[in-house]
């Protein structure tokens, strides 16, 4: 079947929903995604967004604290267009119904978090399921909009494009509906890869069982031209259980006092940064590995005992239900 829009969205996290949204004002859209609307990276995030809000924080703090994480590799130019344009984002998110957490002590700001790498609380979160909420807010948002056709259980398979001209266009894609076991050629003005990234590749990963990178090989083949595929990022801590799959246990929990320890209960991050655990992720990450290679042992305790229980139920209750 022969599917025509103005617009071809694959992919439906964050970057895929806020697109269909933003457009379908100016036409028709088609939003494609592999498994239901809210299956995505996106609706496995804990933590929160990071963007300047609070009076102790500015945006030359977040760019440095951005910059310094990056090791020197970071295009400038890009994190200061990120970092300025944070705070509109999360109003405009607010606008389509995400409802920030807030203060407790201030009913009219929002509850700050901190995680590894800032200097300031800039962490806005939605308890400890931020994904998730801004997931299904979105895609609410996205079902009451007439003109966005959204296609579940639908595999983008190859883009269809146009070799005739010296720079080739991108027509479409063809799209395996899973359900009737069909092909659909989807043609489309505008093409959105919005697809996500490739850490399920690993058989152990925060990431999702959707991020199998679609889009980047489906980039590739068309030519594109493919970028710093060398740098990927796991988050460092997961709950350790044969049955957890995986279960990510969320930085903000280390923001908020929880401290790495050995099985004898042993500290050690001090040994790895001064930040400690609130170090950069990879650092995190890479000490973990290390402490768990050297001393033969599976895994690591996070520990945030110090911390009243009814802290925890209130600002981690997520976690809490999952680790009982």
């Amino acid at each position: 079947m022969e599917i025509k829009t103005d617009f071809l969205v694959i992919g439906s996290g964050l970057a895929g929903l806020c697109f269909a949204l933003k457009v379908a004002p100016y036409g028709r859209v088609a939003l494609v995604t592999k498994r239901d609307l809210l299956e995505s990276n996106t609706s496995h995030a804990q933590g929160g967004i990071a963007a300047v809000f609070s009076k102790e924080d500015s945006y030359d703090l977040h760019i440095q604290d951005t910059l310094r994480c990056g090791c020197g590799l970071c295009r400038k130019e890009t994190v200061e267009l990120v970092v300025k344009n944070g705070p509109e984002r999360v109003r405009e998110l607010a606008k389509w119904g995400v409802d920030f957490s807030l203060s407790e002590e201030n009913k009219n700001e929002f509850d700050l978090g901190l995680e590894g790498g800032h200097s300031r609380r800039r962490i806005l979160h939605i308890a400890d399921i931020t994904g998730k909420e801004i997931v299904t807010h979105l895609a609410e948002a996205v079902k009451k909009k007439k003109n966005i056709a959204i296609y579940e259980e639908s595999i983008a398979l190859n883009l269809i494009l146009n070799h005739e001209k010296k720079r080739g266009r991108c027509w479409g894609a063809y799209v395996l509906d899973k359900k009737k076991g069909v092909i659909h050629t989807f043609l489309a003005r505008i093409v959105v890869l919005a697809t996500g990234g490739s850490g399920k590749v690993y058989l152990y990963t925060s990431n999702s069982d959707v991020a199998t990178g679609d889009g980047i090989a489906m980039a590739y083949q068309a030519g594109a031209k493919i970028t710093h595929m060398e740098f990927m990022q796991f988050h460092p801590t997961c709950l350790y259980h044969l049955q957890a799959k995986s279960f990510l246990i969320s930085e903000a929990l280390r923001g908020e006092g929880g401290i790495l320890r050995l099985s004898n209960g042993t500290a050690f991050m001090k040994k790895y940064h001064p930040l400690r655990e609130l170090a950069p992720r990879d650092i995190v990450a890479r000490a973990i590995d290390q402490e768990m290679k050297e001393r033969g042992e599976d895994s690591v305790f996070l520990d945030i005992t110090h911390r009243k229980p009814s802290f925890i139920k209130r600002r981690f209750p997520n976690i809490y239900q999952r680790c009982l």
